[in-house]
Order: C-alpha cells, then sequence, then structure tokens
C-alpha cells in the first residue's frame, strides 16, 4: 500500500500480530466447522483479516468507556469464536464446539451463554440495528466508546440495513462504524445476479454516510481505514471491504457452494488446513480434535 501517515497503518508489530491472528482464525473456523458437520466456511474465511484487525484494536475499559463489536451476519459465527479463541476470549476447544448439542457456541451468537458477543445476531439487518441503538445510547451518556458492526454483502438486501443506516445518519452516530465484508457472493448465488447493489459506495453517501473502500484482505489497509474511521465528524462511517469468499483456501474460494450449509469430508478439511499453511501432524490432531 502507498505510504500513511496512520499509526496503526504503520506499527510492524500490529501488521504482525494481525496476520498472524487471522490465519489462526481461518485454521480454527475450518476445524470447527468440520467437527460441527455443518457451517459456513466462505464468509468466515472472507471475514478474517477484518475480525483479527477489529479485535486487535478494539479499546477495553468499562462498560461505559469500552469498544463494543457486532456481528451482524450471525451465520459467519466460526470466525466469531475463533477469535473469541485467538484473543483470549474463549479455548481453542470451546470454539470447536460450534454447533454441538449443549454447547454454548450455537449457529449464530447468543449473548446469554455468550456476554461477549454483545446481542444474539443470526436474523440480518438486525445486528445492525442493535448496534446503531447502542450507539445512540452511548452518545447520550457521553461516552468516547465506539461500536463495531460487520455485515455481510446478501444482507444489504434487508430493508432493515437501510432504515437503520437512515437513523444512524440522522443521529450523527459518528461512533458507528460498520464494515462490509464484500466477498460479491451470498447464499446460492452472486449479489448481483440475485440483487445487485451497486453503486454501493454512493448508496450510503446518499443515506448520509462517511464511506472508505479497502481491499479487506490487506492487513495495513485495514488497520488505516480504522483509524480514519475514529476520527468522529458528525456522520456515521462504513468500510467497504472488498474481499473473496473463502479466501485462504483454493477450491472454496469464488465459489457460491462454499457459502453454507455444507458438510465437510476429512479430505476437503486435511486440503483447506494444508493450504492455510498447517503442517501435517498438527492437522492430523486437529482432525482429532486433539487440541
Amino acid at each position: 500500500m502507498t505510504p500513511t501517515t496512520s499509526p496503526l497503518a504503520n506499527d510492524k508489530g500490529l501488521i504482525a500480530r494481525s496476520t498472524e491472528a487471522a490465519n489462526a482464525i481461518r485454521r480454527i473456523s475450518v476445524a470447527a466447522i468440520y467437527h460441527a458437520t455443518s457451517g459456513h466456511p466462505g464468509g468466515a474465511l472472507s471475514s478474517a483479516d477484518l475480525l483479527a484487525c477489529i479485535y486487535g484494536t478494539l479499546r477495553s475499559g468499562d462498560d461505559l468507556s469500552r469498544d463494543r463489536f457486532i456481528l451482524s451476519k450471525g451465520h459467519s459465527a466460526p470466525s466469531l469464536y475463533a477469535t473469541g479463541a485467538v484473543f483470549g476470549l474463549c479455548t481453542v476447544k470451546d470454539a470447536l464446539s460450534l454447533r454441538k448439542l449443549g454447547s454454548k457456541f450455537q449457529g449464530h451468537p447468543h449473548v446469554v451463554d455468550l456476554p461477549w458477543v454483545e446481542t444474539s445476531t443470526g436474523s440480518l439487518g438486525q445486528g445492525f440495528s442493535v448496534a446503531a441503538g447502542m450507539s445512540l445510547g452511548l452518545k447520550m451518556k457521553n461516552s468516547q466508546a465506539r461500536i463495531y458492526t460487520m455485515l455481510g454483502d446478501g444482507e444489504l438486501q434487508e430493508g432493515e440495513v437501510w432504515e437503520g443506516a437512515m437513523f444512524a445518519a440522522h443521529h450523527k452516530l459518528d461512533n458507528l462504524v460498520a464494515l462490509l465484508d464484500y466477498n460479491k457472493l451470498q447464499s446460492d448465488d452472486s449479489n448481483a445476479n440475485i440483487m445487485g447493489l451497486e453503486p454501493l459506495a454512493d448508496k450510503w453517501r446518499a443515506f448520509g454516510w462517511q464511506v472508505q473502500e479497502i481491499d479487506g484482505h490487506d492487513i495495513g489497509q485495514i488497520l488505516e481505514a480504522l483509524d480514519k474511521a475514529s476520527a468522529k465528524a458528525g456522520k456515521p462511517h462504513i468500510i467497504i471491504a472488498h474481499t473473496v469468499k473463502g479466501r485462504g483456501v483454493p477450491y472454496m474460494e469464488n465459489v457460491p457452494l462454499w457459502h453454507g450449509s455444507v458438510k465437510m469430508s476429512p479430505e476437503q478439511t486435511k486440503d483447506a488446513l494444508a493450504a492455510l499453511g498447517m503442517n501435517d501432524s498438527d492437522i492430523e490432531k486437529w482432525i482429532k480434535g486433539d487440541v
């Protein structure tokens, strides 16, 4: 990327840690979906770099001052749980219990079982609306905390998203940062074939939002975009992150089949973990759940 004055994007240590975290998120997500015998690998893999950067920069503090993240596209829960494991909110064993009977790590995030996910999500558009409501509540309390929320591109076909966008702009929620995992595919087919979204950046600007467009797999660009989004300017902010569905696993990349509701075979899982840089010995352990 071009030279930047962004402190985050110039932090080589943070870039290295975020890159390593993203790789770990992808591996844990794949293993969790294999052990669950179902799940949504495509969007989990496309969102990993974004999640690594977000969780690597969230500000902690008391309940009034801490930043919050909401995964509005709740079907990508495997990557959220994997992120939790990487950043110490749960264990890898916990994340690998995805969708198991009695597990707190359900197919969509459930706030009663896992308070660190902030709110239950899964019905598309609702997480975004909750994020807007939290942002307004924090502004009313004069909090400096920020709310981050991640949307899927197919999710933008929900009317509730655009109602929430109008609400956020009307209330000047400049503490709200949305990130779009724009991998261009949704369940069954491409966005363009199901319901086209473009010109997307222009639509968000027309709704009163600040807009950035970035490569959602370039760690430096993501960190720079988060830096820019933190400068409050009287408007909510969206980062349109162009990503690749199934990123990191060649046989999954840009293939609608791998959106979700899939069962991964041991051979497919081994190939995926190998593509993500795991050695043969560790792959065998993870296939057995010995982590």
